[in-house]
This record gives C-alpha cells, sequence and structure tokens, in this order.
C-alpha cells in the first residue's frame, strides 16, 4: 500500500506543495513574518470573491483571506453565526500553526477570527516525538462540536514518518477560544499492525447519546472508534477501533486511497450518513455517500453493497467540474457536512481552481435530498438567492448540464495528475416537453423537480431551484441536482 500523508510542507515557485509521505526532498520553506496586525476589511461584495487571491496572499493580508486558503473545513453554527475551522495551509507561504477559525452568519460573507492555538498542542507533539518523529510544524483536519455549554474540537497531527500520527482533543467555553487542550485520542505508528493513519476525524451523537468518532487516511481504510461522551476521549484508552470503510482492488492494484469521513444523522430519514473522499487532494478529489440504519454500519452504498467491500462505491455526489468558459474546480473533497438549525443541510469542501490548483477556496453548496432520501449537491456554491416560485414556463430554455461521470486511476499524486474534470455540454428543454429537439424523449415539471425520461430507459429526477451563477457572476439562475436510475448525479444551470 502507498504511503499517504494528507498534506503539505514543500513549497516550490509560489505554492504550498502537497506531497506523499515517500521519501522526497523536502525543501525548507522561506519563513514567512506571522506577526498579526488588524485590518479594517472593506465593505463586502459578492462579486469581489475571485477564484484566485495571489494579491492578498501574504501573511500580512489574513483578515482578507475570508473564503480563501481554506482546506478541510468543519462548520457547525453555534448561535448567530456558522464557525469554521480548517487546516494550517497557506498558498505560497509558511503559515502559523494553530488551525484557522472564521465566522458568517449567512454563509456567503466571512470574517477571519483568529486560531485554535498559538503552537503545537502539546500533548498531541509528544506523542509523536516519544516514537522517534518530528512533527510536522502544521495541524490538519479539524472537527468541532458542542456538547452541553462545552466546545470541542478535533485536530490532527502527522509527520513525515509514514502512519505517525495523532488525533487530540481541546475544549472551550466559546466557540473563539481560548481552547485548553485535554488528551490524545486515538494515534497511529509506524509499525507492523494492520490500522488506518489517525487523521480525519469527525463525531456523530447518537439518539441514544451515544458518541463515535470516524477517522482514517487510505491504508486500512475508514475507522469507528467509541467515544466516552462525558469526556469526549475514547471509552477505552488505547483502543483504535474497527473498520467500517474501504476501497478495493483495479486491475491488480490496491486503491485504497479515501479519507475525510463525515457523518451525520438524518432524522427525518432515520438514516446515518457516511460520506467519504476518494483520490488524491489536489486533482480528482471527489465525495461519495452511504446510508445505514445504525452508526456503527453497516453502511451501504446506492447499490446495496456494504462499503466496507473492495469495490469503488456511489454515489459520488461532488467532483471535479467544469462548466463553458471557465477553468473548473478540482480537488473538491473532505467536506463538512452541517444544517442550519432548521432541518436544511449544507455541504462545505475546498476547491482548487483549474487554472491554479494551489489555491485554496473555501465552497458551501445546498444539500437537498431525493425521493428515496440519498443527498445530492447543488452545481454552484451557495450564495442566499431568494428562492421565489418556479413555473413551467420558467423551466423551459437551454442549460449547461454535467454527468459526474468517472474514471478509476489508482494511486495518489504521482499518478493522479489529471483532475477527470466532469465537463458541461448544452441541453435544452423545448417547450412542448421534448428534450434538444427529440420526440422521443421528455420531460415534465411538478415542483420542485424535472423528470427527464429518455427512450433508452434512463430517468432522471432533478429538483430545481434558484441559485447564483458565479461563473458568469449573474445573482440568479436555475440550477438543478439529482441522480438518475443507476445512481449517477447530473447537475445542470440555465444560461
Amino acid at each position: 500500500m502507498m504511503k499517504k500523508a494528507k498534506y503539505l510542507l514543500a513549497i516550490t515557485g509560489l505554492a504550498t506543495v502537497m506531497i506523499s509521505c515517500s521519501k522526497k526532498d523536502t525543501p525548507t520553506p522561506t519563513k514567512t513574518d506571522t506577526t498579526t496586525t488588524p485590518v479594517t476589511p472593506a465593505a463586502f461584495d459578492i462579486n469581489s470573491i475571485t477564484d484566485t487571491y495571489a494579491d492578498i496572499s501574504a501573511f500580512t493580508y489574513y483578515p482578507k483571506w475570508t473564503v480563501y486558503n481554506v482546506h478541510d473545513p468543519s462548520i457547525k453554527k453555534f448561535g448567530d453565526y456558522y464557525y469554521c475551522y480548517s487546516t494550517d495551509v497557506g498558498f505560497g507561504i509558511d503559515v502559523r500553526s494553530g488551525l484557522q477559525i472564521r465566522r458568517s452568519k449567512d454563509l456567503v460573507q466571512w470574517e477571519y477570527v483568529g486560531w485554535v492555538f498559538s503552537s503545537l498542542p502539546a500533548q498531541g507533539s509528544a506523542y509523536i516525538t516519544g516514537k522517534g518523529g518530528t512533527p510536522f510544524n502544521s495541524l490538519w483536519a479539524p472537527y468541532v462540536m458542542k456538547v452541553g455549554s462545552e466546545y470541542r474540537l478535533y485536530y490532527s497531527l502527522s509527520s513525515a514518518v509514514a502512519r505517525l500520527s495523532v488525533i487530540g482533543m481541546a475544549t472551550a467555553t466559546s466557540p473563539e477560544g481560548p481552547w485548553t487542550e485535554k488528551g490524545v485520542v486515538v494515534t497511529s505508528a509506524n509499525d507492523a499492525s494492520i490500522q488506518t493513519n489517525a487523521i480525519d476525524p469527525t463525531v456523530v451523537t447518537t439518539t441514544a447519546g451515544e458518541q463515535y468518532m470516524y477517522y482514517g487516511s487510505a491504508w486500512d481504510g475508514i475507522y469507528i472508534l467509541k467515544l466516552d461522551a462525558s469526556t469526549g476521549l475514547a471509552a477505552s484508552p488505547g483502543d483504535k477501533g474497527k473498520r467500517i470503510a474501504n476501497r478495493g482492488f483495479t486491475g491488480g492494484k490496491y486503491n485504497g486511497n479515501i479519507e475525510g469521513a463525515e457523518v451525520i444523522y438524518n432524522p427525518d430519514l432515520k438514516k446515518y450518513f457516511l460520506f467519504i473522499s476518494y483520490d488524491w487532494l489536489q486533482t480528482k478529489y471527489n465525495v461519495r455517500v452511504g446510508r445505514g440504519d445504525s452508526p456503527t454500519g453497516p453502511f451501504y452504498d446506492y447499490n446495496g453493497q456494504d462499503i466496507n467491500t473492495n469495490v469503488d462505491h456511489g454515489p459520488m455526489i461532488l467532483a471535479p467540474y467544469q462548466f463553458n468558459g471557465h477553468g473548473g474546480w478540482q480537488g473538491t473533497g473532505h467536506c463538512a457536512v452541517f444544517d442550519d438549525g432548521s432541518g436544511q443541510y449544507f455541504m462545505a469542501h475546498q476547491g482548487r481552481p483549474g487554472v491554479n490548483s494551489y489555491f485554496m477556496d473555501l465552497h458551501v453548496r445546498k444539500i437537498s435530498w431525493t425521493p428515496d432520501g440519498w443527498p445530492v449537491v447543488s452545481p454552484e456554491r451557495y450564495a442566499n438567492v431568494a428562492q421565489t416560485a418556479i413555473a413551467n414556463a420558467d423551466v423551459v430554455g437551454t442549460y449547461e448540464k454535467i454527468t459526474l461521470g468517472y474514471h478509476i486511476v489508482p494511486g495518489y499524486g504521482t499518478e493522479q495528475t489529471n483532475p477527470d474534470f466532469q465537463v458541461a455540454t448544452t441541453f435544452k428543454l423545448d417547450a412542448a416537453g421534448t428534450i434538444d429537439g427529440s420526440a422521443t424523449d421528455t420531460w415534465t415539471y411538478a415542483s420542485p423537480y424535472i423528470t427527464l425520461k429518455y427512450a433508452a430507459g434512463a430517468t432522471y429526477k432533478l429538483k430545481v431551484e434558484r441559485e447564483r451563477d458565479w461563473e458568469n457572476k449573474v445573482s440568479s439562475t436555475l440550477i438543478f441536482t439529482g441522480l438518475d436510475n443507476i445512481g449517477t448525479a447530473v447537475w445542470g444551470k440555465k444560461r
């Protein structure tokens, strides 16, 4: 199995480079002045949000980073604000360690708040140094939650030694801190044991109040670990848990590149949903989902297979994509899934622009649920667009349609150099109820769904809403999202 660390640390040219754990020469980053200086933000203009941000990438501009330099976000709503916690990365700079914090009232306009830690957590660092390693000067993939009046934040800390990693926990009485390290939750080491890499935590609380952590990257897949809900630490100290999700072999090669689990319980559907990111984080990163009746599994894919079996699972509901006239977005993975307190769910993740994949932007998308209970996401980022009534006549017209297909390429960064963009094609819903002028392919609309029926047998039920067209800076257009009858995600936006 290939060795994989999650991120970072080499700086070449203008950008932070993501590296694997295999032995490579790592240049020493140019040191950055990480002195924090208050900056008065300008009045918010949604049109000022761009794909790249080299002009404000220097550390001195960190108050302006807003949706920029965001990787592996964890988002929850606490009070009036959504809080976002994310990995220590920056475009072309050696950022300070500590996990970045942002907040927003509407998921569109974000402000930079600060950091969780002022230095690497002592207990997590001690575990790695105690095993003969040196911790990376960066924390990865946090997860945040609130239990009673206590805020709990889980962090990932790794090293250049393969699979020498630790997940620790800190607590606070406010989502902005100060945070106090409370202990180590789970570890992994470079030894002969069968285990995954101890990074990328997420936690779910059951209806009975039990808590389970899901974690892992590559190696032996995604693990589940029972927590002591009263402390937030492992219920049994030293326990690693057990594997709950895996990939398999392609052409005789092991294809174990999965990580970044996120788990939620949907009380309306009475199901637990396990979201997993597949493939290399800079290019083919994409999100799959399984569902189950119990937090301990099994979780099943769209075809009813246990996602702990050795195959690629679907549905794939988010992947690198490219609308017309735009460079596209790749690296679209490691999602956070959260709700607004009133039953509306969202997915947040990083996106890397096709014109330069070293930039990292926060994307937030609205989640909808298919009639048979699968989550799908909007093809466009959330912009808090007013949802006025949509008539049949509004639906008629020309769209850009993206079908989220997929080409399996086993491996990591060395092998997965192509993002495999899913590219938009022109698609027309005729006023006569036909599709692209074909009398045998038809569509109907019953709010909020368009139903497509093709003579060849394919059927689609696609939810229609209003959303911003980010590529063309159009404040509102129609979009659709859904799955076909074999579980392939389909997106579209009206021109």
